[in-house]
Parts: C-alpha cells; sequence; structure tokens
C-alpha cells in the first residue's frame, strides 16, 4: 500500500515564502499601472468638463457631459482634420523610411566588415547621445538652401538616420542573425540586398515593430522643429495647431483638453496594432540575456 508524497521540510516554507512575494509583485504591478494612467484618465476628465469645473476646489474627478461641447470648440478654434493630415502623413512617411534607412545602415554594422566600421559606429553613438535642439540650426540651414522652408518633406528627411535606431537594430540583429545564415544564403549567390530582404528583415521583426512605434510617435508628437520649419499656414502640424488653444490670459483649458485628447487616439490606435510587436520587440533583449 503506498502513502500520500509528504511535502518535504525544505519545499513547505519556499512556497509559503513565494506567495507574498507574489502578492507584493502584482500590488506594485498594480499601482504602476494606475499611475501611469491616471494622467490619461485626468484628461479625460477635464475634457468632458467645463474650465470652471476644472478650477474648483477639491477638484472635480468625475466625467461631465460637455465632451462634445468641447470638442465642437476646437473644431471651430483651429483646423483640426487638416493639420491632423499633414501630421498623418507626416508620420507615416517618416516611420516608413527610418525603418528602411536604419535598418538597412545596422544590418551592415552588424554584419559586414569595411574599414572604419568600428570610428563610424563610435561615431553614432556620440551623436546619440547630444542633444536634438543642437541640430536644429544646421538642419534649418541645409532647407533653407535646398529650398525646403514651409514644406512637409523638411519634417522627414532630418529624421531618417535616426541615431537610436540604428543602435536598436544592430544590436538586435547582431545577436538575432545567424552568421551562417547568411553564409549560407553567400554560398547559395545571394548578394547583400538580398541577404537584407529575405534573411534579416523577417528575423528582426519585433525590433523593427518597436522601432516603428517610436518613429511614429516621435513624428506625432514632434513640436519643435515643425513649429520653426513650417512657415507655410496650410502645412502646418497637429501639435503647432493645438499650441494656438493655449494662448492669452483666459485660456479655455476644457477645450484644449478636448483637443489633446483627439490627438492622442491616433496614438491610442497605432499602438494598439502594433502592441504584440511592441512587447516582444522591447523584452527580446531581456529573453535573450536570460
Amino acid at each position: 500500500m503506498t502513502t500520500a508524497a509528504t511535502p518535504s521540510p525544505a519545499t513547505g516554507p519556499r512556497r509559503r515564502l513565494r506567495r507574498p512575494r507574489g502578492l507584493t509583485a502584482h500590488i506594485l504591478l498594480v499601482l504602476a499601472v494606475l499611475i501611469s494612467v491616471f494622467p490619461f484618465l485626468w484628461t479625460i476628465v477635464m475634457a468632458t468638463n467645463t474650465t470652471k469645473e476644472i478650477y474648483q476646489s477639491p477638484p472635480k474627478l468625475t466625467f461631465g457631459s460637455h465632451l462634445l461641447e468641447n470638442i465642437r470648440h476646437v473644431l471651430n478654434t483651429i483646423d483640426f482634420f487638416g493639420s491632423m493630415l499633414n501630421t498623418v502623413v507626416v508620420a507615416c512617411v517618416t516611420t516608413v523610411l527610418v525603418l528602411f534607412v536604419d535598418s538597412l545602415a545596422a544590418f551592415t554594422f552588424a554584419k559586414f566588415d569595411f574599414p572604419g566600421r568600428k570610428v563610424l559606429f563610435g561615431t553614432l553613438l556620440v551623436f546619440m547621445m547630444l542633444p536634438l535642439q543642437l541640430a536644429v540650426l544646421p538642419q534649418f540651414i541645409l532647407m533653407s538652401e535646398i529650398g525646403w522652408v514651409g514644406m512637409l518633406k523638411a519634417l522627414a528627411l532630418p529624421a531618417l538616420a535616426n541615431a537610436f535606431g540604428i543602435f536598436w537594430l544592430h544590436q538586435y540583429i547582431q545577436n538575432g542573425v545567424p552568421d551562417e545564415l547568411l553564409d549560407a544564403a553567400r554560398i547559395d549567390g545571394a548578394g547583400f540586398f538580398r541577404q537584407y530582404w529575405n534573411i534579416a528583415l523577417p528575423m528582426i521583426r519585433p525590433a523593427l515593430s518597436f522601432l516603428a512605434i517610436y518613429a511614429f510617435v516621435n513624428a506625432w508628437n514632434d513640436y519643435v522643429w515643425p513649429l520653426i520649419v513650417l512657415t507655410n499656414p496650410d502645412h502646418v502640424t497637429l501639435q503647432v495647431e493645438l499650441a494656438q488653444l493655449n494662448v492669452g490670459h483666459n485660456t479655455d483649458y476644457s477645450m484644449v483638453m478636448a483637443g489633446v485628447l483627439m490627438a492622442a487616439l491616433p496614438l491610442v490606435v497605432v499602438f494598439s496594432i502594433f502592441a504584440r510587436g511592441f512587447i516582444a520587440g522591447a523584452t527580446e533583449g531581456a529573453v535573450q540575456g536570460s
């Protein structure tokens, strides 16, 4: 007759200790989620109330019924949809070009040896540490020389060679694309571009998804460079157009928050579409390092 196995003294306490640790981790995660979501919820609260209700003490923390009215004020005050169309075009074109140029450069740095590779890559890392504001004046002079000031294409060109994107994809390709696979492709007669297009790109889709979200959000939220280079009122982007709502001493903050909420919704949609690839790309380094 067999007897039921009793848990050893070593395993019993371990199980009792793991449960409080797991509970603490879940509590911390819930708190982190609440802190992260609160600004977005507060934006919705302000967008659905009036400015008078926003200023009352204690502040109103419940949703109001003035959202449609605030949205109507936004549409009557600025050219919201026209500026949004400009921003969509700039963000999509910039994202596609960043993915192509950065992945091509990263693949070259990671898998091919050529004179000056280390020096060029080190220079790239140095530029990644410099503030973006330092490049505003040289970029404006360049756009002025080629006659692009006031045009939407002046927003896409400076963003092509993204230092962070090249570094991120370089690290991913270096560990995620086997050299043996590329050697086999060379033996079969595959050239550089075929190795890049048919072998490297399919293997780095999570990293590309992460970079796509990163590039799209940066292009969508960019304010300083479009404010400087877009001198044509018909080619203003959404962030510059929204800034016109926050002028004077009697700013209608409920209208401003309604505009901010409307501008943030496309980002939520884009992130929802690429969420799986975004999370996979963000955690890939931790998985490989474990």
